[in-house]
């Protein structure tokens, strides 16, 4: 079978993209190559994506005709890209066409695939606000343009199940964290100034924040335990994350014990938007999905580590 990633070259995305081709899925990935942080980590996404047969085409979802360059044979669709973050300088026009426009785009492509099984969106916590607490059936608080933007993402897909024209899911994703995190997230910011001796920017009053904190691999479990289960999830939004509670204090104290250092941190206005508190209700998810994250944070660390040592270290 063959599937479509989009944002590819980026975090999750590539991951995704690595997992289903050692399923044996033909796998084709895009992405717009964003200079949203630098391209040349997408870069090397891409590399290692290309190395394990995996093509990453340059398409970007804002424009109608970038899809041409794709075939309509594919089985299912797993909808990775999006304008992150809660707190960069990207303006509200920036979320509204990379994560509403984008997606309607790239639904409408969906359309023309006459095997599609499923059109998997990936949304995130964000979407409930500053308290990420609740399950599916519960309304969500967005309190950023980012999560305000993916929640109608999100409704602009599942709006295709109700109109019975194609199967959809959302997947809500939290506290992702692992290998090629992006270099603006508190792991793989922290973990840079642990090898390099720089100051760490700690906003203020987030030592005491409450996360999910989910290892990556534990993310793309969720993910790819859809296949198969099309007439299960038909429709339905679904949280991805681990039960696990850290607060950020504690894992810059994981990372600076792996480091054998101490960080020094300085304090910075804290980020409008931020969410105090996560937790993910995964009660849907292993009922639908057998869903079962295990890896603990120091665990997953210990990874994200050795990757930044091998790829910015040594």
């Amino acid at each position: 079978m063959k599937a479509l990633v989009t944002g590819a070259a980026g975090f999750i995305g590539s991951h995704c993209a690595e997992r289903l081709r050692e399923m044996d899925f033909d796998v084709v990935g895009i992405d717009n190559f964003s200079p949203y942080y630098s391209p040349d980590l997408k870069d090397r996404n891409a590399k290692y994506l290309e190395e394990a047969g995996i093509p990453v085409k340059i398409v970007d979802l804002r424009e109608p005709k970038d899809f041409r360059i794709l075939d309509t044979d594919f089985d299912y669709i797993f909808h990775f890209a999006a304008q992150p973050g809660i707190a960069s300088s990207s303006s509200f026009e920036d979320y509204l066409l990379n994560n509403l426009v984008a997606t309607k785009n790239l639904i409408d492509f969906a359309l023309t695939c006459k095997n599609l099984k499923l059109f998997t969106n990936i949304s995130t916590s964000s979407i409930y606000g500053l308290h990420a607490t609740l399950t599916e059936d519960e309304a969500p608080e967005p309190a950023s343009f980012y999560g305000v933007t993916k929640l109608a993402a999100e409704q602009l897909v599942l709006s295709k199940t109700r109109e019975k024209k194609m199967k959809t899911c959302s997947l809500r994703l939290f506290s992702v964290y692992g290998p090629r995190e992006r270099p603006e997230k508190l792991y793989t910011k922290l973990i840079g100034c642990g090898f390099f001796h720089q100051e760490f920017p700690l906003f203020e009053g987030s030592e005491d924040h409450v996360r999910s904190f989910t290892f990556v691999e534990d993310i793309i479990d969720g993910v790819v335990s859809v296949i198969g289960k099309e007439e299960t999830i038909n429709g339905e939004v679904i949280n991805l994350g681990t039960e696990q509670e850290h607060t950020t204090g504690e894992g810059i104290a994981i990372v600076e014990k792996l480091l054998d250092t101490q960080i020094r941190k300085t304090s910075v206005p804290k980020r409008g938007g931020d969410q105090m508190f996560t937790k993910a209700n995964i009660d849907k998810a292993r009922r639908l999905l057998n869903y079962n994250p295990s890896t603990t944070l120091e665990e997953g660390l210990k990874q994200q580590i050795e990757w930044y040592r091998k790829e910015f270290v040594m």
